[in-house]
Formats: structure tokens, sequence, C-alpha cells
């Protein structure tokens, strides 16, 4: 075929303008014949019909529902990565199958790490305790009880050392789920990598650190906003510059949607969150095109296939654009969009939890088909305890099934092309704007937080929510529809050692008696100088000051009397 004979963008464009017309005509016609006389003898089972976050779902899509623009929809790899980051995604590499696990000691939750590398898992997640996640010491008199109870327990550079113990660094990604105290933590994770002679280059995987939405959502702070945030831009500027393959934010939509929030609100607030995080590295001078590759994603999958494909389609697009048009982005690996998704924790009930294996596998698959870079799945005994080491074992081999038995990851976005998913993509997309929009109105995040205008979002939306579970208008098996009269099964749960908080504790003394008491005082007056200089970073005196032994509960304790506390000014 001779050059001439190619058929022209515009000519693409007026053939399908007159598809949709076509197609809009057919249904309408559709519609007043066949669908109304259909309805007269057999109406449908409901008036309205919503997808999960409550949105008006059309009886049937077509032709007129799709973008305008095929390079709207697109191919994978290429701009704006509607379809996915990379050009082979799964066919290339599967997705990283990361179960977290936490619990007790660091030697105990060390073993669950074992365990779940012999069983086939390619990447580590770490869950944390209430005081580590705090910023308290495990001696500390709030710590009472709470010690190695939802996470592992970590005060000192030797508790990291123990919880990657025999484990190469260099060959494994390891993910870490705290925010307020994250930079203690990383830093000690750096100094275990240097002290076993590990090129901190070659380490990958995130820490979250993502404390803007603490604020919103999940309510784990120590400091005010703004010192935070400045953590924060530290932690990204190290990486930049000393952690090439390192995440060190991980953005998090999760902990939106598990505190109420819908689909929309969650990849929409991801983005306003994203957007300051970026606008505050670049204004200290950081050239957005050295860190903006290292960012890294963190999204719930919910209940409602379709529209959770639809979102991670749209958020990825929509960053895409963002990092392009409004940061000046030139490199490709800035406006890729990659992401962690686990399947959603509040889906998961105590009625029937055997049901869970089966909420459990149907969210997987949307991210899946949502091109998700790596994946944890839930545990069934979740709504319980911790997971045992049955429940994560039957978890990844969900992963596991769905990688290499369904055929599912052979073809790149296989549902994409689809009327409804695309039409519901665009209109998440649309829906993110709308909400920056609002957010820009307000003066940008954290006015809006200090405002409460997330708060008020999230906690209008749970109420939706409850109101339509209560109501019985949206189900849940074993809860309001289909309840069992008699006693549930029975099933194996995770028990805590009773003995390991007084263990963590002696530990932590120890190492407090043995460490060089001069070393630890000249560390910790370094730390509060550089935390007292806004311009410099607070990476290298953190390293130094938990290689000087100093504990977690010292380190942020003694910060506080620099940046001061944070109270936050209830929503109702």
């Amino acid at each position: 075929m001779t050059d001439d004979a190619k058929t022209t963008p515009d000519e693409l464009r007026l053939a399908a303008d007159a598809l949709r017309a076509r197609a809009a005509a057919e249904t309408e016609d559709w519609e007043d014949h066949e669908l109304a006389d259909f309805l007269r003898r057999a109406p449908e089972s409901r008036e309205n019909y919503v997808t999960g976050a409550g949105r008006p779902v059309k009886r049937v899509y077509g032709p007129q529902d799709l973008p305008e623009s095929w390079e709207e929809v697109g191919l994978p790899g290429r701009y704006p990565y509607t379809r996915g980051p990379y050009p082979t995604m799964y066919r290339g590499r599967k997705w990283t199958m990361r179960q977290i696990a936490g619990f007790g000691q660091a030697e105990e939750t060390n073993k669950r790490f074992q365990y779940l590398i012999a069983q086939g898992q390619t990447g580590l997640s770490v869950d944390f305790d209430m005081p580590t996640l705090m910023g308290l010491d495990s001696d500390d008199e709030m710590s009472l009880g709470e010690v190695g109870r939802e996470g592992v327990a970590v005060d000192t550079l030797p508790d990291m050392a123990a919880l990657f113990d025999s484990i190469d660094l260099e060959k494994i990604s390891v993910s870490m789920t705290i925010n307020p105290s994250a930079w203690i933590l990383l830093a000690m994770y750096v100094a275990v990598a240097e002290d076993r002679g590990y090129d901190l280059d070659k380490l990958s995987g995130t820490i979250q650190n993502d404390i803007l939405k603490e604020y919103v959502a999940q309510k784990e702070w120590i400091f005010p906003v703004r010192p935070s945030m400045r953590i924060v831009r530290d932690c990204i500027a190290f990486g930049a510059e000393h952690m090439a393959r390192y995440n060190p934010v991980n953005i998090s939509g999760y902990h939106i949607s598990e505190a109420g929030g819908n689909a929309l609100q969650e990849v929409a607030f991801t983005m306003a969150i994203t957007k300051a995080y970026v606008e505050d590295v670049v204004n200290a001078g950081v050239d957005v095109d050295t860190f903006a590759s290292r960012l890294s994603f963190f999204f719930v999958s919910q209940a409602d296939l379709f529209e959770e494909v639809a979102k991670f389609r749209a958020v990825r697009r929509y960053y895409a654009k963002m990092m392009k048009e409004h940061f000046g982005a030139q490199e490709a690996n800035s406006m890729r969009l990659r992401f962690h998704a686990q399947t959603a924790a509040a889906t998961l009930t105590k009625p029937q939890p055997m049901v869970n294996i089966v909420r459990t596998t149907l969210q997987a698959l949307s991210a899946v088909l949502g091109g998700a870079q790596s994946i944890h799945t839930n545990g069934l005994d979740e709504a319980y305890t911790i997971p045992s080491e049955t429940a994560m074992k039957l978890a990844l081999r969900t992963q596991q099934i769905i990688a290499d038995e369904t055929n599912v990851p052979d073809v790149i976005d296989p549902i994409g092309g689809s009327y409804y998913v695309e039409a519901l993509t665009d209109e998440i997309e649309q829906g993110i704007q709308e909400y920056m929009d609002k957010v820009e109105a307000m003066g940008g995040v954290v006015p809006a937080i200090e405002q409460g205008f997330f708060q008020r979002e999230i906690s209008d939306s749970a109420y939706d929510f409850a109101q339509r579970k209560a109501s019985g208008d949206r189900p849940v098996i074993g809860v309001n529809k289909y309840v069992d009269e008699q006693e549930d099964q029975k099933i194996e749960v995770h028990k805590l050692d009773p003995e390991s908080e007084a263990r963590q504790i002696r530990r932590l003394k120890q190492v407090r008696a043995d460490r060089d008491p001069q070393r630890a005082e000249a560390a910790l007056e370094s730390l509060l100088a550089v935390a007292r200089d806004d311009e410099a970073n607070l990476m290298p005196a953190t390293i130094e000051a938990v290689r000087a032994h100093l504990s977690m509960g010292e380190i942020t304790g003694a910060l506080r009397d620099v940046f001061g506390s944070y109270q936050e000014t209830p929503v109702f």
C-alpha cells in the first residue's frame, strides 16, 4: 500500500464519529422498542444501579461511550500509559508477590520471611507495631500491651539487623509500611545494608513515608504537617542521590479507602498529595526528572471489579499528564505511575471467614487486570488478627494461580477497549480533575487538610456506604445476606508469644547500656542542629544517630522540641 492510500487521522476521527452517532441512534431505537416491550412484561429488579463508589451505571454501553481520541487509550508503555507503564507488562515479568508480615520481635518476623520466601514469594513487606509507627520505644508507658502485637517491634539498629538476618537485600526488594517515623527506619535500613557491604544503588523496594495521607485518613503522626513534609522531602532528595533503585516514598490511597473513601476519592486525594510532594521537592531545587522515577504508589483493590480496573487505568493516565504538563517532566520514567495493590481488608468478614478467599481472589484479579506492579493478597483470617502461616500460604497461592494457571497475564490490558471500562476510566479521570480544582481553590493540600476538607469528604462517603450496607442495598454475603444461623467455622488464628514484649524491652535496655554514651550524645546534638536548619537534609545525621544506637523514641522525643506536636481539629 502506498503512503497516499493510508487513512489519515482526520478520516479516522470522522469514521469514529459516524460510528458513535450510529450506535447512539441504534441504542435509542432499541430502548424504544425491544427494551420497552420487555420491561413492560418483566421490570428490572431495582430502579437505580451504581458502582461501589455510588456512580450511576447505564444499562448498556457502546461505541458512543469510548474516548473521542484513540490516543487517550493508546498502547502499553506509551504516553499517557493508560494501558500499562511498560510495553511488555507481565509477558516480560510477572508482578512482585509481596505478602506483608510483622509481629513480635525481629527474629520472629524473620522466620515468617524465610517461610514466605520458601513458598515462592518474590518480595518482602514489613508491618511494624503501633509503638514503632508512632515513634515510641517499647518501654514507653504508652506502649504497654502493644509491643509486637500488630507488627514487628523495632527500637534500635540491632533490631533492624535481626529483621533481615540471612536475607540478601540486593536480591530481594523490601517494602516497609511506616509513615511518621519512616525516615528513622530508612536510616536503619541503610546502615544495615552498608554494614553488610551492599551497594545502596542496588537496593530495591520502598518505604511508605506518605505523611500527608496520615492527616487525611490514617491518623498516625508525630509532628505538625509542615516539618513532616520536610522529612519526606529529605528522604526523596537523599534517595535520588544515593539509592538509584529505591523508592523513598510510597504514596498511598489504600488507607484513604480503608478510612471510608470511595474509589474516586482514593485516587483523587492521592494525586493531590502527590502534587504537593513533588512541588515541595522541586521548590527545594531538585529537578523533577532526577527523582520522579522513584515515586511509587499504593492502592486498594476493592470489590467492584470493573470500577477498580478503570480506577487504576484512570489514575495512571492522570498522573502521566500531570507530570508532563504541570511539572515539565521530560523522561518517560518520570511519567510512569507504578503501583502496589492490596486487596481490601475492610471487605473481610468474621462471619463465614472462608468466603474471604473468594473476595480476595476477585480483588486480586482486578489488580492484575489493572496492571499492578506488585500485589498483596489478604489472609482469610485478617478480620480476626494478623494472618497465620496457613492463611498467608493460601493467599500467596491465590496470586500464583492467577499468574500461572489462568493465562490472564498473557494479554496486556485484556479488557481495554471495553465500552464500559473505557467510559468508567474517562469518568474517573474527569472526577480526579474536579477534586484537584477544589483543592487548588483552597490553596493546596496543606490548607485543605487544615480546613478538614478531605476528612469531611471521607466521613460523608463512609456514612453513605454504611447506610447502603445497613439497608441491604449493598449486600455483604454472610453479614446482611445469606446469613448462617449456626456457629461460624472455626479457623486457625495467629497466637502472639506473651513473652515477646518482655524480651524486646530487655534488649532495648541492654542496647542503651552497652552503647558509647559520648557518641550517642554527639549524634543527638548533631541531629538537632540539622533539624533546626530547614535547608539541611536530615538523613545523614539520622543514619549516624541510629549507628550510635539512639533509639526510635529518643530521636523522635528530642525532635519534638524542634518541630513541635500536632493536634487535629475534629470533623463531625
